[in-house]
């Protein structure tokens, strides 16, 4: 069997020292008056969190509290994948591996874990305590690059059975958000014998509609279909799955490019409520998730998920008998009698507050509904 290698962030001072440097010396392009974010991040914030990045950020820190996890390496499939492996002090717990998405890493979770794991020191029933194995996409942040192309969705799925498999749990749930809500209910089809249940948040794939599908639905249900016929927030995907190479360069070199490819996404997919990112995410985790971007290279090989996928998008697939559940927030789709064409839906909720970044906008209302999910299947 592969070995399992511990692992701890381990920054060196240069590359922060470089990073501040980049920042300090950034050439930032003008912008058109009166415009707003209609055109992309407007410049004078871009500017303003920049800034903050640079002087009052404190990378030590967060790498600190991420470091109070215990992290691996193991290599599966040719492919080094870094996780998290968070064992929960109670010893009837259940086996959960989270999947983040893009522009995702581990650094999402960082609200979640405790109370998933340790619900007992968090106000909550021990019975629904999980162990929590969160690993970095392959590609992305301490997980990539990725040396070699066809690492798509279900070549993920088949890498995150394998490795469950050899944490030693052969069964277990999943659990994901984005990404993680395609790439949890493929690990279902791929280990059906040891996926119990698959909880997602967000949409379900990019499915295609029959007109029959679309008759009848909610004023809320045509708000959330809406969204995914809405080119104006898919262009980022299109690049990203026909050029990652291309776009690479800019945000391998510049840390501002990176910077607004990233928080661009904070600002349309989170809570409608609010106006700006920082008010939905805490500023210095939605940073967290920023940096190791950066400072892992990752620019490029996490886009190439978008290409190696791309085939997929809109293709049906197998019907899945995994029990699974839904949380949809504020912004993201999500209809449920789509949803229940290939998946066995079982619970269904709604949610008034957070969005697309449910583990850090609304980690609260996200840990209640996992932990609703599972005992239906545990």
């Amino acid at each position: 069997m592969a070995k399992i290698n511990p692992f701890r962030i381990d920054i060196p001072q240069a590359d922060l020292d470089d990073l501040r440097d980049r920042l300090a010396r950034t050439r930032w392009p003008d912008e058109l008056p009166g415009t707003g974010w209609s055109y992309g991040v407007p410049s004078s914030y871009a500017k303003e969190l920049a800034e903050y990045w640079r002087t009052a950020y404190d990378w030590r820190r967060q790498e600190a509290a991420l470091n109070e996890y215990p992290q691996f390496t193991t290599e599966i499939d040719g492919q080094n994948i870094h996780f998290l492996h968070v064992r929960s002090p109670e010893p009837g717990a259940l086996p959960l591996i989270l999947t983040h998405g893009w522009p995702g890493s581990i650094a999402e979770f960082m609200k979640v874990i405790g109370p998933l794991t340790d619900p007992r020191a968090h106000g909550g029933d021990p019975a629904d305590a999980f162990h929590v194995v969160a690993p970095s996409l392959p590609g992305f942040g301490f997980s990539g690059p990725t040396r070699e192309t066809g690492w798509n969705l279900r070549r993920v799925a088949r890498a995150w059975a394998e490795l469950m498999s050899r944490l030693g749990y052969d069964r277990y749930g999943a659990q994901g958000g984005d990404t993680g809500s395609v790439v949890s209910p493929e690990l279902g089809r791929v280990a059906p014998d040891s996926v119990i249940g698959v909880h997602v948040n967000g949409a379900l794939g990019f499915p295609t509609f029959e007109p029959d599908e679309l008759e009848g639905l909610s004023e809320a249900e045509q708000a959330r279909l809406a969204v995914y016929s809405d080119g104006d927030r898919s262009g980022y995907a299109m690049i990203q799955a026909t050029r990652p190479q291309t776009l690479a360069f800019g945000l391998h070199d510049s840390p501002a490019g990176q910077l607004t490819w990233i928080v661009e996404k904070f600002k349309e997919w989170t809570d409608p409520a609010h106006d700006l990112p920082e008010e939905a995410v805490d500023r210095d985790q939605m940073l967290t998730d920023v940096t190791i971007y950066w400072l892992t290279g990752t620019a490029g090989s996490s886009a190439r998920l978008y290409k190696e996928g791309a085939a997929d998008w809109g293709r049906p697939s197998e019907k899945s008998d995994v029990p699974t559940g839904v949380a949809v927030f504020p912004g993201d789709p999500g209809i449920r009698r789509v949803a229940e064409r290939e998946h066995n839906v079982v619970h269904w909720s709604e949610f008034d507050r957070g969005g697309h970044f449910a583990a850090m906008e609304a980690p609260d209302l996200l840990v209640t509904d996992i932990r609703a999910f599972f005992r239906l299947v545990r």
